[in-house]
């Protein structure tokens, strides 16, 4: 195990009840205060009351625990070089790599579920195309009705940050995510580590990319947080998610609300299977500051990958497939996917 994966059991993350959220939509200041305070102060943040049916995530842990027990052969028949520019499919353990070493995972790349004739799809932008599904009775649809399910609520919680940052409800929906990039991932952990520490980690310290992470995770826990100078453990909360920000929302705040980075290690003697889904801008859309004038310091020594986010420049598409292309590099070019900045 590595020596630093302690982490302060006493701290613990904000839990947001954003029932009157889901009710009210924006009649929701006291919740907005709440999501606001969380941004700003953790960058993490747990969500109940958000009313999704919990038979979804069971059946969807259910199928993706039948599909990982599947022999490797079998799960290949999916990989994600059949997925080509749509970037979906299976990776095997230690294909996926965090700061150039490969992560302790294997996993599945889902998205939107767009038809041949779909502009992005013509057009052949990266992130846009059709899922790949394993022969499993129920995976297809489980998955596309849990990807519709998040998509709602990703708009749910936007408003919730709109309205913390003292702009109107849909002002994210009316720059950013009316027609969202949604990125969906299986993540499975194994817990028949190595004996190398430094191989053991399920996946390094890193930031996500977009705006919102919403991650659904099973009862076996290991994921820990970077929040106001220290480690803090983000155990399973029953009926809950855990909500974290990404690059592009720091971006957007100018720093007001940071970027966290996290990373998994599963120390269990199970498996941990774990359910990102990244509500994020648009592919095509131009990434700036709510407030341009606003102004901002170098923050890129301060940062894990030692690049600031407040110096990019471009599209979200163009930042995402510059980052992607370092965690996939072999595949990224097969498929032609890096960004010459």
């Amino acid at each position: 195990m590595p020596e630093d994966f302690s982490a302060d059991r006493a701290a613990s993350l904000p839990v947001i009840d954003i029932g009157p959220l889901v009710r009210d939509g924006a009649a929701t200041n006291a919740v907005a205060e709440q999501v606001r305070v969380a941004c700003h102060d953790y960058g993490f943040f747990y969500v109940v009351g958000h009313g999704i049916d919990e038979d979804l995530g069971v059946s969807l842990e259910a199928l993706n625990r039948e599909f990982f027990a599947l022999p490797l052969a079998e799960k290949m028949k999916i990989s994600m070089r059949s997925g080509g520019r749509a970037w979906r499919g299976y990776f095997a353990m230690g294909d996926e790599l965090t700061s150039g070493r490969p992560d302790r995972k294997e996993g599945l790349y889902f998205g939107a579920e767009l038809p041949p004739d779909h502009p992005d799809v013509l057009a052949k932008h990266p992130f846009h195309g059709a899922n790949l599904f394993p022969a499993i009775t129920g995976f297809r649809e489980t998955v596309l009705r849990y990807i519709a399910t998040m998509t709602q609520l990703g708009h749910c919680l936007m408003r919730g940050v709109s309205l913390g940052l003292g702009l109107e409800a849909d002002y994210f929906a009316r720059h950013y995510t009316q027609d969202p990039l949604v990125l969906f991932r299986v993540f499975n952990y194994p817990h028949d580590f190595g004996h190398d520490p430094g191989e053991t980690w399920g996946v390094g310290e890193h930031t996500d990319y977009g705006i919102l992470t919403i991650l659904r995770q099973d009862n076996v826990g290991g994921l820990q947080v970077r929040s106001q100078g220290r480690w803090i453990d983000a155990p399973p909360i029953p009926d809950s998610f855990v909500c974290n920000i990404g690059d592009m929302l720091e971006r957007m705040t100018g720093g007001r609300f940071r970027s966290t980075p996290h990373r998994v290690l599963n120390c269990s003697s199970r498996s941990r299977l774990s359910f990102p889904f990244f509500f994020d801008p648009n592919f095509h859309a131009q990434v700036r500051p709510i407030n341009p004038s606003t102004t901002i310091s170098n923050d890129a020594q301060q940062r894990w990958d030692g690049a600031s986010v407040h110096a990019w420049q471009g599209t979200y598409g163009e930042y995402l497939l510059s980052k992607v292309a370092k965690v996939f590099p072999e595949l990224g070019r097969d498929t032609k996917l890096n960004v010459e900045r």
